[in-house]
């Protein structure tokens, strides 16, 4: 009889995300967060492995944090929580044989596609408001038929690097760190221009609606900058962002007795 794959579940694992956007319109958090991810990975042979994975983060940022005035003017912020699924190849340097006292150790790259949910939201005066039904940037308005409502899920494309150590037969410590170029440009809800105060109009005379305040909140920092057609996003390239991960998985053989002839 002899060993025919290896498969791995996942415990725990600490998940650190962090926004990239064009031209650091958002810069990295620096507040760590506790977050989950559970694989599930197929070992084909010592170096070629395919895994099922699912990530569960919180991320955001405000322009506050910002070292750029004219971010720190333009002053909006979100959170959102990401819900991943992914199927990612991973393909080991070394020969990696858990249980061995030779091929205990590799680096490895890992590269594949996946979907996720998200959904920016922010507060005004202590209330929640979630930022895509608004429309802040014109969304909906008649002034702009060419601005949809972006949906709430969009595609990722991981593509990292990391590390496994095989402390024993069956366990196994990991850190990897993963860029997810995405197919979203609204994983924070700022992508294009300024749409102008007119795509916002009262409901109630003399009542502005939570749209007209969030769109725009410069007026909190100053003189309001958010005219019709001012840059407001960075179009051009799509929303990114990074998994940094300490991950501890458990490995399961399975064996297939050879055909008798």
């Amino acid at each position: 009889m002899k060993p025919s794959f290896r498969k791995e579940r996942s415990a725990s694992a600490l998940v650190q995300p962090i926004i990239s956007e064009t031209l650091t319109i958002f810069l990295p958090s620096t507040a760590p967060s506790l977050r989950w991810v559970f694989f599930f990975r197929k070992q084909f042979g010592n170096y070629v492995a395919i895994r099922l994975a699912g990530h569960y983060a919180e991320m955001g940022y405000s322009d506050k944090l910002s070292k750029v005035e004219v971010q720190q003017r333009r002053n909006l912020d979100f959170q959102s929580k990401v819900w991943e699924m992914s199927v990612q190849g991973d393909f080991n340097f070394f020969e990696f044989i858990p249980g061995s006292p030779y091929y205990f150790f590799t680096p490895y790259i890992t590269f594949g596609v996946g979907s996720f949910s998200f959904d920016p939201y922010t507060y005004l005066d202590g209330q929640k408001y979630y930022l895509r039904k608004l429309g802040t940037e014109g969304q909906g308005s008649a002034l702009y038929p060419d601005r949809k409502f972006y949906r709430a899920q969009a595609f990722s494309f991981p593509l990292g690097m990391g590390v496994k150590y095989n402390l024993g037969r069956n366990v196994n410590l990991g850190f990897e760190v993963v860029h997810r170029f995405t197919s979203t440009d609204y994983l924070d809800d700022v992508s294009t221009t300024y749409a102008g105060e007119a795509a916002f109009p009262q409901k109630t005379p003399g009542v502005n609606t939570p749209a007209f305040l969030l769109q725009d909140r410069s007026y909190e920092t100053g003189t309001k900058i958010g005219e019709a057609g001012k840059q407001r996003g960075f179009s051009e390239q799509k929303d990114q962002f990074i998994f940094a991960e300490l991950t501890l998985s458990i490995s399961f053989s399975s064996y297939k007795c050879p055909n008798p002839r």
